[in-house]
């Protein structure tokens, strides 16, 4: 089993591997499609930032005097929930193309394809897409009492601090689930293998948050996942 660390740092070493030979034309539709959206995401959100944060903290609420405390929770709490939106509707364009980029990184890595890995995009399409909107739902059933928490003065804080947690374990089920689902493991027991590595599997998706906030890295931040998330694959979640 990895260390924390090392799950840390997967998704940052995936960055690096994009542009190996042999895996570029696999990057290129997922980070065509991660800049078109991030871009636009990037947009609408700046449009309402302020708004969000004067609803989060209003001038007349106790919480102002612990403004300089909570402003950087909620901000970030803010660009995390933009961010995920993002992620969700980027991923489930991108779900075919990141599938084959995950098959193409395990040959380069392990030197060999999942089997049975047919390496076409129309094959990819419906299963692809199905299991997108299947961890749709999975985030959107655990993110409401979240966002209901987030609602209730004073206790809004603890929501956010909530929110950022569920957040980093959905981007490591939506990441891992690319080079599992190339070997057939199903949603349900690919949770389970992740719950017996959870401050690993938050370290992954706390560094898959942070690519997706470092700006023009934050355009590759899908396609460095994915990589990522078969390295770990391949590692060790593999043998478990």
């Amino acid at each position: 089993m990895i260390s924390v660390f090392d799950a840390f740092m997967t998704p940052l070493r995936g960055l690096g591997l994009l542009f190996r030979p042999g895996l570029r034309r696999y990057v290129f539709m997922p980070l065509l499609i991660n800049i078109l959206i991030f871009s636009l995401t990037a947009w609408i959100g700046s449009i309402y930032f302020q708004e969000f944060i004067d609803w989060a903290l209003p001038a007349d609420s106790w919480m102002s005097y612990l403004e300089w405390l909570l402003w950087p929770l909620f901000a970030l709490t803010y660009l995390i929930i933009a961010f995920y939106s993002f992620t969700m509707v980027a991923n489930l364009i991108a779900s075919p193309f990141n599938g084959i980029l995950a098959a193409q990184v395990e040959k380069l890595v392990t030197g060999s394809l999942p089997e049975d890995h047919s390496g076409s995009i129309l094959a990819e399409i419906i299963p692809a897409i199905s299991g997108e909107l299947g961890k749709i739902w999975y985030f959107i059933l655990r993110a409401i009492p979240v966002l209901i928490l987030m609602l209730i003065p004073g206790l809004n804080a603890i929501g956010s601090v909530l929110w950022l947690l569920l957040g980093f374990w959905f981007l490591s089920i939506e990441y891992v689930d690319y080079p599992m689902g190339n070997h057939h493991i199903r949603p349900a027991e690919q949770r389970r293998i992740l719950r017996q590595r959870p401050f690993q599997t938050w370290a992954f998706g706390a560094a898959a948050n942070l690519l997706m906030m470092i700006p023009v890295i934050n355009f590759a931040a899908m396609p460095a996942s994915v990589a990522g998330a078969t390295l770990w694959w391949s590692k060790s979640l593999e043998t478990t």
